[in-house]
């Protein structure tokens, strides 16, 4: 089985090891390569995002462990970039496009918050109409190739981080919109995450994205990408036991990995 993970966080933004910590977890558990995503700077996010003074630091230490590390393990620095973020990205090697808020009547509302927070949203901007609050996510994220520029397309629906504890079954209308979205990001050919982060933390028991909008990507003849969205070392390859047998049931033949020449596609295997 090809071991990658092209969607990192160290402690340049909100996650908790060292870029030299990953790539040494990596090269012991077997992997072939690693990508680092910083989350691009956006205020509103500040705590959880790289600074504007750290980026410059962060491209220029991946680059010191490229060379240090090359006979071991490829390295790439790639950036996930926000559908709000003005953060230019062609020093990257790669990009993630995600959308983590959704802009409402003047607020940003979060798109992958706390259960609280999630609630408190649906009832002020929503009257707890969670499909109309999935539409305006799902509305934004079918946009976000163009305008992320992005080579990776995170954690699709992501919105449902909470589905398991609010709980919310997702209905007929949501998988419309989801629908939608799909159809017009297959257009732009880029890979789409199977995303085992939220199962890694605890929020979620499967992948993200769930397995009828799986289908969905296949029978729209998209493509996907395995990732961790890793925030600690030791769970770099969490979950890939459950999400490559899934891609494989569902039909996928392909897995996208980051090369030199940006996105090549290598069996399942």
């Amino acid at each position: 089985m090809i071991k990658t993970n092209f969607h990192t966080h160290t402690y340049y933004c909100d996650g908790k090891d060292s870029p030299e910590e990953m790539v040494l977890a990596a090269i012991d558990k077997g992997f072939t390569s690693i990508g680092f995503s910083s989350h691009s700077y956006l205020e509103k996010d500040a705590q959880y995002v790289m600074s504007r003074e750290s980026a410059e630091k962060y491209r220029n230490e991946i680059h010191t462990l490229k060379e240090k590390y090359k006979d071991k393990i490829k390295i790439f620095c790639g950036i996930e970039q926000d559908y709000y973020s003005q953060t230019p990205t062609d020093v990257y090697d790669y990009v993630i496009g995600s959308v983590h808020n959704i802009l409402k009547n003047g607020e940003f509302l979060i798109v992958d918050g706390s259960v609280d927070e999630m609630t408190r949203q649906l009832e002020c901007y929503y009257q707890n109409d969670f499909d109309a609050f999935a539409e305006d996510y799902f509305s934004l994220i079918k946009d976000v190739v163009v305008k992320t520029n992005a080579d990776i397309i995170g954690h699709f629906d992501l919105v449902l981080k909470n589905c398991e504890r609010i709980p919310y079954k997702p209905t007929k209308r949501f998988l419309t919109a989801a629908e939608r979205a799909v159809k017009e990001l297959v257009k732009y050919q880029k890979p789409f995450e199977i995303n085992t982060g939220a199962m890694a933390r605890g929020y979620r028991t499967a992948p993200y994205p769930l397995p009828e909008i799986l289908k969905m990507i296949y029978e729209n003849n998209g493509s996907i990408i395995f990732s961790s969205d890793c925030h600690d070392k030791s769970k770099l390859d969490f979950g890939f036991d459950v999400s490559k047998p899934l891609a494989l049931e569902i039909g996928f033949k392909k897995q996208a990995i980051i090369t030199e020449n940006k996105i090549e596609y290598v069996d399942i295997i």
